[in-house]
Parts: C-alpha cells; structure tokens; sequence
C-alpha cells in the first residue's frame, strides 16, 4: 500500500524547525515521531494526527476529519483528515498544530523485546 509523496513532503517542510524527528514506515503508510511518540502520518492520501482524546469528538464533527479506524475499530484521540480538509495551508497548520501540541503531553509507547 503506497502512501502519497506530495503529502509527506508537504509534512516535512511544516516539521522541518523539530529537532527530535524521525520517519518510519509503519501501517502501510509513513508516520512521523516527534519526541519518540507518533505524531502525524500519512496512510494512502490522507493526514493521520494523534490528537487530545478530550477534543476527539470536537475535532471529527470537522470538515473532511473522522476517527482513525484502522483496526476495524475506532481508536479515539487518532483522525484522518482527507483533501477536503486540508486544502488551505491555514486548514494543514491547524491539524499539525493539534497533533504537536498533544505530543508534548502524549506518552510514548513501549519499546517491544524481540
């Protein structure tokens, strides 16, 4: 499952001033850790952002944002926004800027052995 390309570089260049950043491939698609947490990602033509759980509900009542279902169940504090809901840079900005405000607060997850 490919993801889209024009979308990562579009993420890069709004995360290019974090220090602590790293790309992995996971889910089929690309996620972006900030800190060593998940914080934004890209799964086919859509931004995954890990968000406040306590604004989940607010957040998905937004244009072109639903819950990130991924496993076949709802995974509250993690959205999907597709192309209509990022169009404008001011529309990308704010879903970026709530996945890194919460990644300040968010735990990281533990390390698998193995």
């Amino acid at each position: 499952m490919a993801y889209n390309e024009k979308l990562a570089d579009r993420i890069r260049e709004r995360l290019v001033d974090i220090l602590d950043i790293e790309e992995k491939k996971m889910m089929g698609g690309l996620t972006f850790m900030v800190n060593g947490k998940m914080c934004v990602g890209i799964i086919k033509d859509e931004l995954m952002c890990r968000i406040d759980p306590a604004i989940h509900n607010t957040v998905v009542e937004m244009n072109g944002c639903r819950t990130m279902d991924f496993t076949k169940r709802p995974m509250i504090g993690y959205i999907l926004i597709d192309d209509t809901g990022m169009r404008t840079n001011k529309e990308f900005d704010y879903w970026i800027g709530l996945a890194l405000e919460f990644n300040k607060y968010a735990k990281a997850s533990k390390k698998r052995k193995g």
